[in-house]
């Protein structure tokens, strides 16, 4: 067993191409994001497992593709929405960090019931094109790992198995999280479904599996094991933003001068909070007003 240090993701294909293989540890991350929004357990278990989920989604992209994963259930968690891209950089909130709600039957977070069993998921991807694609489907469940293999099926008609776990210490902190995506490509017989069937049982919870130690690599060869895995790319995902002061002006100053004055004198300033990674960009009174009047010079331009 290698011991894995870090986060990590994998992603591979049998050697007969048969099988798509994406796994990633995302222990780090997720607890990253937690210390950003300030979530609470459950909204920490939800927000994780969607990052996870972005993480593998995104390693299905190419070059500077980028995809959005939206969850809009009917429960009180709210918007659940999570980015990912080819580079392993992902980023997401939860519409209601500080959401608390007792444990389900069985004493886990009860995740399915803050995001709601009746609602959407929706994944879009930005090809780089004119317009994006959205593929959406009901959701299942609203434990989001659920959700996601139904999408799968129904929107891209790819046969899918998706496991996604975020394990919460005693003090609320992330022990452990991560996921994987199993895909059947056109021509996979009875026999390997069934042998991936009973393979994914034995795996049992993912969350538990992270927690033994184990790397994303010895799952691939568990999940995989006689069908001669072939690692296609490897690397370390992260939580990244990428939102920027200068990207946040820009767009305050596309407002225009009636609208940055009203803000000036009312608000004394702008504040931004991204809701990505919940970083405050705040802007002086003298630099609204400065725009206000660049504005005023390219509308009067405009007019001669």
């Amino acid at each position: 067993m290698a011991v894995t240090k870090g986060d990590e993701l994998i992603r591979a294909t049998t050697q007969d191409g048969m099988v798509r293989f994406i796994g990633a540890r995302t222990t780090e991350l997720v607890g990253r994001a937690r210390e950003l929004h300030g979530t609470w357990p459950v909204p920490t278990a939800a927000l994780g497992r969607a990052l996870t989920a972005a993480s593998l989604l995104g390693a299905l992209q190419k070059n500077d593709e980028k995809m959005t994963l939206r969850i809009l259930g009917d429960g009180p968690l709210g918007a659940v929405v999570a980015q990912g891209d080819a580079r392993g950089r992902v980023r997401g909130y939860v519409q209601h960090p500080e959401l608390d709600l007792p444990p389900t039957a069985e004493g886990k977070l009860d995740v399915g019931g803050a995001v709601g069993r009746q609602g959407h998921i929706h994944v879009t991807r930005d090809l780089g094109l004119k317009e994006a694609y959205t593929g959406t489907a009901e959701l299942v469940s609203g434990e989001i790992a659920e959700d996601l293999t139904q999408y799968f099926l129904i929107s891209e008609q790819t046969p899918s198995a998706v496991a996604l776990g975020v394990l919460i210490d005693v003090d609320g902190s992330v022990k452990s999280a991560g996921g994987y995506l199993l895909q059947l490509m056109p021509g996979a017989d009875d026999t390997m479904i069934d042998q991936l069937e009973a393979r994914i049982a034995r795996i049992g919870s993912i969350s538990q599996y992270w927690s033994t130690g184990k790397s994303v690599r010895d799952l691939m060869e568990e999940l995989l094991e006689g069908m001669e895995p072939k690692v296609l790319a490897a690397y370390r995902p992260e939580f990244f933003c990428g939102c920027d002061r200068e990207r946040v002006a820009a767009l305050l100053k596309s407002l225009g001068a009636d609208e940055l004055a009203d803000m000036r004198k009312t608000q004394r300033g702008a504040e931004v909070r991204c809701h990505f990674c919940n970083q405050v960009h705040f802007f002086a009174p003298e630099e609204l007003k400065a725009w206000e009047q660049e504005s005023a010079r390219h509308r009067e331009d405009e007019g001669k």
